[in-house]
């Protein structure tokens, strides 16, 4: 499978049950994170398409908050648009207690929330720096290549 947000067409994948591709409800699903992350003021909010560079899943959504409350808002608001839209409630959450990096895996897609400082400590982006990126553009609502 091709990652490629905003390239319907662009993206292989089996068929799903709905008629559409596994990697269009992907797609679909990460921007739907994206923009939920983005409503409660997720900062600087990213997608790596890293399928070809982990083979455990096919994108990370990355975002950060600026204290643990923002955090858990966040995440809250990930989870609620994605139910809202039918793609249900993610595999298993992580780091919910101290609210530093949540962890959100939805098997396909993995939703990562910092805390900004915890963000640049760990650094995903340059970890994952060979990985396509796409950031969220507020104003166009979509994934834009970075």
């Amino acid at each position: 499978m091709t990652f490629a947000p905003n390239a319907p067409g662009a993206w292989e994948g089996n068929g799903a049950i709905d008629g559409s591709s596994n990697a269009e409800q992907t797609r679909d699903r990460v921007s739907l994170a994206a923009r939920a992350a983005s409503s409660k003021l997720g900062r600087d909010t990213l997608v790596l398409g890293v399928e070809n560079l982990l083979g455990l899943t096919d994108a990370f959504v990355i975002t950060s908050g600026a204290n643990p409350r923002q955090v858990h808002t966040i995440s809250d608001e990930v989870e609620r648009q994605l139910k809202l839209a039918g793609a249900g409630g993610p595999r298993s959450v992580e780091g919910l207690d101290d609210a530093r990096w949540v962890l959100m895996d939805y098997g396909d897609f993995i939703v990562h929330v910092f805390l900004e400082e915890a963000r640049l400590f760990y650094d995903l982006e340059h970890l994952w720096g060979d990985a396509p990126c796409w950031s969220w553009d507020d104003q166009a609502e979509e994934l834009v290549t970075t």
